[in-house]
């Protein structure tokens, strides 16, 4: 009986998870793996923790051993042995060692880091880019953990941000180089402007709206696209990812602009018996009728599980994913889950918004934490389409519940109803989440008009005649500041001084975080005055949400 011979390209995440589960699915197979370096299977989100010594030892980063896999799983192993081609007629690969012939084959070969072009950068050896084991172990014999002392990170993403940070605990001085804006572009500004400051505020020399155009070697001096000089003793490029897909691009297999290879929910490319999973794979997106790519660690060893099933001759699916994603900023968690509103305006997707800033725990509690929740969700079904957060406590908990409601396509109108866990130490009695429904709810009785601090900035902008209404105690103004403009009538007063107010005007109600907001809009709104908004977190957001450009 012949064999089905399985080879596998790639031994870093989802390329052995494809491996173990082919053998466990299959004890006859071969399983063959090839790996173009001497390590397989290691945790390259653990790298930033180990340059704090977070994580004490670089072996720690080594989840499988070449052993392992060759004994417990029966793989004939294959390191420093790239694969230089593809034949998918053929059903041959081709290394500079020998050729081999597959019935089925897995695509596992991840993604490549990115040098944007910067002038100088051939003679200069100061610098690495911060992905690999491989990256490690350079920036390590270069001696940069122990020796340098300011280091400049090229990229503000989830890796450049969590290197930047484990810096500075080392004891570095940091700088952060970023070309867009703000920082981690798939979040909605006004959360990563939180990040922003919370960077600044930790000794992060940040520096947005630039690159890094030149490099003297001599000097170790860095020249920014706006003409900024400045001396460091090493960079880090840690700007984006792209996915090792030439081979089979050049073969007709269907792939994103981006080169990340086109699978179906079984990890099937458009060419016959080969599979792809991990970096290099855009799998499909489970909230619009499109593959997207989506880097992480847990969808490459699901998809790798998956496609390791299926050669082996099962019928296992991975449905896809949606962009849940999460990171701690120093005393912060930054999260987000689902589409957000950029990504919802660029494909024209109607959707409404709710925001608040609810206590993680009980107000009796000791050592309070507030968290900034965000939801988006269809205006007419009310269902979840994303969400976004930022809080120093409970985030990793509430981004997890949204995240399984957009799976089940839950609606606001069910948050409400979800029985979540309560005692003081991890939750009020009314979780944030649960909170977030009834808002969403109200907001969408048309009382008032809930806005954002983006929105509200736009409004005050562009109405002349507009009324920003504070609803908050004068010692609270005393202590916190006020929206510049403001008139200031406190919420229990508001019955008695109604007639200040000229209802045919637009107001702005906001008091410190959203709560005596709402209820005065609905005194308004009983008391006939026609357009209301009402400042979602009110001046807390307002005041903690400002552009970073304030900090830096």
């Amino acid at each position: 009986m012949k064999r089905n011979r399985i080879i596998i390209i790639g031994g870093l995440s989802a390329g052995p998870s494809a491996a173990a589960k082919a053998r466990r699915t299959d004890e006859n197979a071969e399983i063959i793996l090839f790996e173009k370096t001497e390590h397989i299977s290691y945790a390259t989100c653990g790298i930033p923790y180990t340059m704090s010594g977070k994580i004490k030892s670089r072996d720690k980063l080594m989840v499988v051993s070449p052993e392992l896999l060759e004994n417990r799983f029966k793989v004939d192993l294959h390191l420093n042995e790239p694969v230089i081609d593809i034949d998918p007629d053929a059903h041959e690969v081709r290394t500079h060692k020998d050729s081999y012939k597959y019935d089925k084959l897995i695509v596992a070969t991840g993604g490549r880091a990115f040098l944007p072009p910067i002038k100088g950068i051939d003679n200069y050896e100061n610098w690495a880019f911060a992905k690999t084991i491989e990256d490690f172990d350079e920036i390590t014999k270069k001696g940069v953990i122990k020796e340098a002392d300011h280091i400049t990170i090229v990229g503000a993403g989830l890796i450049g941000l969590e290197t930047a940070e484990n810096l500075i605990h080392a004891g570095k001085k940091v700088t952060v180089v970023e070309l867009s804006d703000h920082v981690l572009v798939n979040w909605d500004k006004k959360f990563t402007q939180m990040a922003a400051n919370e960077l600044v505020r930790n000794g992060v020399d940040l520096k947005l709206g630039v690159s890094v155009i030149e490099v003297n070697a001599e000097s170790n001096e860095l020249v920014l696209s706006n003409g900024e000089r400045f001396n460091t003793d090493f960079m880090l490029v840690s700007i984006s990812v792209k996915p090792n897909t030439e081979i089979l691009v050049e073969k007709g297999a269907k792939h994103l602009p981006n080169g990340a290879l086109i699978v179906n929910e079984y990890m099937e490319t458009s060419l016959a018996d080969i599979y792809a999973a991990g970096d290099c794979a855009a799998i499909p997106n489970l909230l619009i009728q499109e593959s997207g790519w989506f880097p992480m660690g847990t969808h490459s060893n699901k998809a790798g599980r998956v496609a390791g099933a299926n050669a082996a001759g099962a019928q296992e699916t991975f449905s896809g994913g949606y962009g849940t994603s999460i990171m701690q900023l120093f005393d912060y968690t930054i999260a987000r889950t689902g589409l957000g509103p950029k990504e919802l305006a660029k494909r024209g997707v109607p959707f409404e918004s709710s925001m608040i800033i609810a206590g993680t725990t009980p107000g009796f509690y000791p050592d309070p934490k507030d968290i900034f929740l965000e939801i988006y969700y269809a205006p007419d079904t009310g269902v979840l389409l994303g969400a976004e957060m930022i809080g120093e406590k409970g985030v990793d908990k509430r981004v997890d519940v949204l995240s399984t409601a957009i799976y089940a396509k839950l609606t606001i109108h069910d948050l409400p109803r979800l029985d979540l866990a309560y005692a003081p130490p991890f939750s009020p009695a009314k979780d944030p989440v649960v909170v977030m429904g009834y808002v969403a709810e109200n907001s969408l009785k048309g009382n008032f008009i809930e806005v954002n601090v983006t929105q509200a900035e736009n409004l005050i902008d562009k109405q002349e005649l507009l009324t920003i209404l504070d609803v908050r105690s004068p010692l609270e103004i005393q202590n916190n500041g006020a929206i510049e403009g403001s008139v200031n009538i406190p919420l229990d007063e508001l019955r008695n001084r109604i007639e200040e107010l000229d209802p045919s005007q637009p107001m702005l109600v906001y008091c410190a975080k959203g709560l005596r907001g709402y209820l005065s809009s609905l005194i308004l709104a009983h008391h006939g005055f026609d357009t209301i908004y009402n400042l979602a977190g009110g001046y807390t957001a307002w005041d903690r949400m400002k552009g970073v450009e304030e900090l830096v």
